[in-house]
């Protein structure tokens, strides 16, 4: 268990540091996959423009009079099929991360907004409800999950 959250002590019960816990995780999972998708989008970009650069020297320059003698070109070397390969796998590799992304997001805010719902169960007690807001700033501060409004 995370030691900020560890040492909530009196302020919440088992069940709620589990749960505070795992919106821990959930966001560490979602900031993981925000990243790599970013990188990998980036990485898109620049062999795209590259691999168009080099198809324009290569290929569309020195035979720009004729669309069938640049398609010969561009077939008669297979390291522009394998270029293309690569490109055409990272694109898919980009929208498989989007996807993954966004199902960890989901999954983050669906956990953060239940513990915003819940709130009034989680801190029953008089004294406990009136200390929420310094866990809720522990968790804004520490790890940049905000329990006051469902809003992202």
């Amino acid at each position: 268990m995370e030691t900020p959250i560890f040492m909530l002590d009196d302020r919440t019960d088992q069940a709620t540091k589990e749960m505070l816990e795992s919106v821990v995780k959930r966001k560490r999972k979602f900031d993981r996959f925000k990243f790599r998708h970013l990188f990998v989008m980036w990485l898109t970009i620049a062999f795209g423009f590259f691999f168009f650069i080099y198809l324009y020297y290569t290929v569309m320059k020195p035979y720009s009079y004729s669309f069938e003698a640049m398609f010969s070109a561009f077939v008669k070397k297979s390291v522009n099929f394998y270029l293309l390969v690569i490109n055409v796998g990272i694109y898919g590799l980009m929208n498989l991360l989007r996807e993954k992304r966004e199902k960890a997001e989901k999954e983050y805010h669906a956990l953060r907004c239940e513990i915003i719902d819940k709130s009034k169960d989680l801190w029953k007690k008089e004294d406990e409800w009136k200390n929420r807001h310094i866990v809720f700033e522990m968790m804004k501060k520490k790890y940049d999950i905000n329990l006051y409004h469902e809003n992202k």
